[in-house]
């Protein structure tokens, strides 16, 4: 049903990929987020919580970190003992400590979008999980084919099955951990890229916000993670929303201390189930976002 669709899709769908370390380990963190490019303008459409928790906050982590190992740098000669106290008058100075995950630097790349770049900035919605990336001095824009936004949203009904496309493993390689220079970065060698994942469901409620308008679209499936940000699509490839969070319910069938056959031996085992459903920001919401920053992009 949504072969058509998803190769559409995948002609303005794009990955965010991010690599991050934590305080007091060499280990390299890899993480996907998913974008959609609205025009030939450089205006990218991704998730508030993306933009929030990875995009914004990296210039101020990584400088953070850099002045901390200046003053580490600068520290005097002086017995072990006292080097020790100073350098924990530092983490604490700086709130770093190697028995809390603290995140010490944060790198993003954005893949396959523009040709270049120098600058971009983010514009962030303030009442739903919405943001825009506008790109900077670039020649050209890595992308022939723009989505189509739905004209009609009252055809989205209860059942209607709908798919959505992202990026949900980050199995790309191009990076490592430097140790000369304490520090994480992109390489040219390993693999580059992440698989594009759909997950179709149907449509199973709107969701209300405060004033009682409809702002959401709950799937009953769940988006899965590195999918925020994805498209919501029917089956024609007209947008119908953004893939946002996950929400998950009991089901009320516990299973607790039950007793089954686990190859051939008997076995006491417990199951809490929950249903998982997809939650996407509304097309009528995310074209109100677009109307207000002045985008252009298409309807149909």
């Amino acid at each position: 049903m949504f072969v058509k669709s998803i190769e559409t899709a995948t002609q303005y769908t794009r990955s965010i990929r991010s690599i991050l370390r934590n305080y007091g380990s060499n280990e390299v963190i890899t993480g996907c987020s998913t974008c959609i490019i609205v025009n030939d303008e450089g205006w990218v459409l991704t998730c508030k919580h993306v933009t929030d928790g990875l995009i914004k906050p990296a210039d101020g982590i990584n400088n953070k970190y850099a002045q901390f190992k200046s003053e580490l740098a600068e520290l005097p000669a002086m017995s072990d003992s006292k080097k020790r106290k100073a350098i924990a008058a530092l983490e604490q100075k700086y709130g770093y400590s190697k028995l809390a995950p603290c995140t010490i630097q944060i790198k993003n790349t954005f893949d396959n979008i523009v040709d270049q770049m120098y600058a971009f900035t983010v514009i962030e919605c303030g009442y739903a999980d919405l943001a825009l990336i506008k790109f900077e001095g670039f020649n050209q824009i890595l992308c022939n084919s723009f989505p189509v936004f739905k004209d009609n949203s009252a055809e989205l009904k209860q059942g209607l099955s709908l798919c959505r496309l992202g990026y949900p493993y980050s199995e790309f390689t191009n990076f490592r951990y430097n140790a000369q220079t304490d520090d994480i970065e992109w390489t040219n060698t390993g693999k580059a890229d992440s698989p594009l994942f759909p997950i179709d469901g149907i449509l199973t409620r709107h969701v209300a916000g405060g004033n009682g308008q409809i702002v959401g679209l709950e799937i009953s499936t769940p988006g899965l993670k590195g999918q925020s940000g994805g498209p919501l699509f029917d089956k024609d490839g007209v947008v119908c929303g953004l893939q946002s969070s996950t929400v998950s319910f009991p089901l009320g069938f516990d299973q607790v201390n039950r007793e089954i056959m686990v190859e051939g031996k008997k076995k006491k085992v417990s199951n809490y189930p929950f249903l998982h459903l997809g939650l996407c920001v509304h097309v009528d919401v995310i074209k109100k976002f677009l109307d207000e920053n002045g985008v252009k992009y298409l309807v149909g």
